[in-house]
């Protein structure tokens, strides 16, 4: 069914730079290419290895408890040599325990920065998908073992699978150091009318059968996701060497129709909004303007946050990092400054460093000049929860204020494709459907 026709956009106030950081960012990959193969073979490694310090029951645990030598004489060490956490690999950041592990674990996956604005050639150079409700994780098979670990560093599941060297079976094939590294969504049942549930569903390949993934553009990963998943049965039913199902996804060039498809086609999982990724972009740990997640209510129960009691609170909320000198930053790299807290408030509220904070923005609320960040009217609430592992993104504080004010919508986002490209650029539907 072909996307009514849309009117041209309004034009929004600038309160980012999310295009030229876009335009960077395929700039620095090409110049810098990083030896991921290592990087990939040191992960699986570290995954599997680190499932003895853990409990062997598969419910997640609020903390990643890992003490293979002091973490904290460890740390001197490297902040005498000037290197940070997010620096290490990762067989030293094995090392580490509690928060700092947490952040470690974190950065492997791949953060989808929030929409603010949209991309140029949206039609020729994104793909769009909607983005299954669950637990975002990663899930390493190796060994004779497959292990699923969420964003904060703590084992999700460990369980046998049909993925290369995901279970220990005898007519299993292939050398051990076959590993695989998958970045999923765990759907589980929500509601009576979702036909399937515990199930993985795989929404990017970061290595399969020991090959790195990670310098291959997304156009060539969602291909080849789409061309191994299936061979291997792990798309299959459970059964007692595969005991939870994987899937692939649905997804659609970015132009009209693929876009309409996304956002109104009926689909086995429930709903969290629609994910964008860059044809041309490499898989980059940490928060990344090549892959953008936007929603509003008709694809997604959460579109602006909610509190502990899952009510939306009058005044929008922010967690923001403590940093030594006072400043309040979000988890972006370079970090973007949102505030300052005075050494005598910090003394007195048994703050320190690293801290991560939760604010309300009160009713000055954000300024901008020129679209960058002048000042934020914040109010403290507290230290935010133990179990988060960093601060908010800039990408997703402006989304919600947006959100509050003058989102971003769906008819933004059709009138800003030009059908005339969709004809000059019609290749096939990458149609992934497990």
């Amino acid at each position: 069914m072909s996307p009514p026709d849309h009117r041209r956009p309004i034009k929004r106030a600038a309160i980012s730079d999310q295009q030229r950081r876009r335009d960077l960012t395929l700039l620095r990959q090409e110049q810098n290419r990083r030896d991921a193969q290592l990087h990939a073979r040191c992960l699986a490694s570290t995954v599997i290895s680190l499932q003895s310090h853990q409990s062997p029951e598969s419910e997640p645990g609020p903390e990643l408890d890992i003490e293979i030598e002091p973490a904290y004489e460890y740390l001197r060490e490297e902040e005498e040599s000037g290197q940070t956490v997010k620096d290490l690999d990762v067989s030293r950041a094995s090392r580490l325990k509690g928060a700092e592990a947490r952040k470690w674990f974190a950065r492997q996956l791949m953060l989808p920065e929030w929409m603010i604005d949209v991309p140029d050639r949206l039609s020729q150079d994104w793909f769009v998908f909607a983005r299954p409700a669950g637990k975002r994780c990663f899930v390493v098979s190796s060994n004779g073992a497959t292990v699923s670990r969420l964003r904060n560093g703590s084992i999700l599941h460990r369980f046998p699978s049909a993925l290369p060297n995901g279970a220990r079976r005898r007519d299993a094939s292939g050398p051990a150091q076959l590993y695989c590294i998958l970045d999923c969504i765990f759907h589980e049942k929500v509601g009576c009318d979702v036909q399937l549930d515990q199930t993985y569903y795989v929404i990017d390949m970061v290595c399969w059968r020991g090959y790195s993934l990670y310098d291959c553009t997304a156009e060539f990963r969602l291909f080849w996701l789409n061309s191994k998943l299936g061979e291997t049965g792990a798309c299959d039913p459970p059964s007692h060497y595969h005991k939870y199902r994987f899937s692939v996804i649905p997804v659609y060039n970015c132009d009209q129709n693929g876009l309409y498809a996304a956002y109104s086609g009926e689909v086995p999982y429930v709903k969290d909004g629609l994910l964008f990724y860059n044809k041309h972009a490499h898989y980059q740990m940490g928060n990344t303007p090549l892959a953008l997640v936007w929603k509003d209510d008709k694809c997604s129960q959460y579109v602006i946050d909610t509190n502990s009691d899952g009510q939306v609170p009058n005044q929008q909320q922010a967690v923001l990092d403590l940093q030594d000198d006072g400043k309040l930053t979000t988890s972006d790299d370079p970090p973007v400054v949102f505030g300052c807290l005075d050494g005598e408030m910090i003394q007195k509220s048994g703050l320190h460093s690293g801290s991560l904070l939760r604010f309300a923005i009160n009713e000055g609320g954000l300024n901008f000049v020129e679209g960058k960040l002048e000042r934020a009217d914040l109010q403290y609430l507290g230290k935010a929860n133990r179990a988060r592992a960093f601060a908010d993104s800039y990408s997703k504080i402006m989304f919600q204020h947006a959100a509050r004010r003058c989102p971003l919508k769906v008819n933004d986002l059709l009138a800003s494709i030009n059908p005339s490209d969709d004809q000059e650029h019609k290749p096939c539907d990458t149609e992934m459907v497990g």
